[in-house]
């Protein structure tokens, strides 16, 4: 999500923006605008078809740009408005935002504004990266805090490591949102309707908080919150909370634990908790 989180870097266009008079109206064929640091490497460059000047308002066709920070982020859409008086900027339709790695995000509106350090969009959002793709609907971002919000419907589908007996399987977690992620801490969480599905085995909660390892990216802990259910195969558990450790591999239940196991025999199944 830290390729995410890089939107704030479409601040690129308000340079651009200053570039121009507010005075009258003008229209400009096949820009192309370049800005750069004091060091004087360049911090950014943005071309298109048309940029059209009207009063504070500057409205850009077919708007592709590079951001040039510790790597280069290209941002495509094919309109742009910018207003001048306040800082404020859309992109709309087929709006791309993609990291040299490979990681994108698809949306079809983006809103920046500036003073709220506030990126958002109500349409259906898809990110993908390595290994990683997440869908929902509607975008929350603080760039600075480096924390966002998927709002509705998030599905998260993730590549786990091949395993030589099981193969590899995709873990699918679903909610009806919001997802809150933040870069700083860590850390993700899912509310509302959770649940984590791998191969026979699936885990539902209310909530689910996952902490990951800021270098590896893996996952640390697991925590969830309110009706815990798992199942694998027949065999069912239930629990107020549950906390899974990865390095331990330890899954620890509290909260009136409830173990329902089908034990061999005719059908017979074993129950074991309160």
């Amino acid at each position: 999500m830290k390729k995410i989180i890089l939107l704030a870097s479409v601040l690129f266009l308000l340079g651009a923006a200053n570039s121009f008079s507010q005075d009258s109206e003008q229209k400009f064929q096949g820009f192309n605008l370049e800005g750069y640091k004091d060091n004087g490497q360049k911090s950014w460059e943005v071309s298109g078809d048309t940029a059209n000047i009207m009063g504070s308002k500057i409205e850009l066709t077919n708007v592709n740009a590079d951001i040039y920070d510790n790597e280069k982020i290209n941002v495509v859409a094919d309109k742009g408005v910018i207003d001048q008086e306040n800082g404020n900027m859309n992109l709309s339709k087929d709006v791309a935002i993609t990291h040299p790695n490979g990681g994108q995000m698809l949306t079809d509106s983006l809103n920046w504004n500036r003073n709220e350090d506030l990126i958002t969009t109500d349409d259906d959002v898809m990110i993908s990266d390595e290994g990683v793709m997440i869908t929902g609907t509607g975008l929350k971002a603080h760039p600075t805090s480096k924390d966002a919000e998927i709002l509705q419907d998030v599905t998260v589908m993730v590549d786990t490591e091949k395993d030589e007996k099981k193969g590899s399987e995709k873990v699918i977690i679903t909610s009806d949102g919001p997802m809150v992620i933040n870069q700083a801490e860590s850390y993700a969480v899912f509310n509302d309707n959770v649940r984590a599905v791998q191969g026979d085995q699936t885990l539902k909660a209310d909530k689910m908080e996952i902490y990951f390892d800021a270098k590896s990216s893996t996952i640390k802990k697991i925590f969830c919150i309110g009706n815990v259910e798992v199942v694998q195969g027949e065999n069912m558990t239930y629990a107020d909370r549950a906390e899974y450790n990865a390095a331990e591999q330890k899954l620890i239940l509290t909260g009136r634990p409830k173990l329902i196991l089908l034990t061999e025999g005719d059908g017979g199944i074993a129950t074991f908790g309160n």
